[in-house]
């Protein structure tokens, strides 16, 4: 029993380490902004900026770098000293140092690509479906169940 399901749990532990711990893969054809972004922030922001699955294992809740009202309102002295200095010193304690990795250039090139994520999410809305335009055109409203 143990050799034919010692395989098989080995398998699985190691796609699990695996899925946690590999980083997130940068196309060849990346800027230098997004490079940077998908090495060091996508695990826990995510590829698109709006949060990861493997920052939720870990009960973390990044900011949604794609809200164009959040990035909108923090300017970029506050994002390079967060991104260099890291989260506890101005009270968000899951955002770690950068400082060490990156040198100041780099994180200015990676804050102009920030800028750029919330203008990527306004291109790729998802087109409203069937239910989002019934409710729009009110038929909802009128008797609470689809025609």
């Amino acid at each position: 029993m143990v050799v034919v399901f010692g395989p098989a749990l080995l398998t699985i532990i190691g796609s699990i380490l695996v899925m946690l711990f590999v980083p997130h893969p940068v196309p060849k054809t990346a800027s230098g902004g997004q490079r940077l972004y998908l090495t060091h922030c996508a695990t826990c922001h995510g590829a698109d900026g709006r949060g990861s699955w493997r920052a939720t294992i870990f009960l973390m809740r990044p900011g949604n770098l794609a809200d164009p009202r959040l990035m909108d309102r923090l300017p970029d002295d506050y994002l390079f000293t967060l991104i260099k200095n890291g989260g506890a010193t101005i009270g968000k304690p899951g955002m770690p140092s950068f400082g060490y990795h990156l040198k100041d250039d780099e994180i200015r090139e990676l804050i102009r690509y920030l800028r750029t994520l919330p203008k990527q999410q306004g291109e790729a809305q998802p087109k409203a479906s069937r239910t989002d335009s019934r409710v729009k055109r009110g038929r909802y409203a009128r008797s609470g169940r689809p025609d």
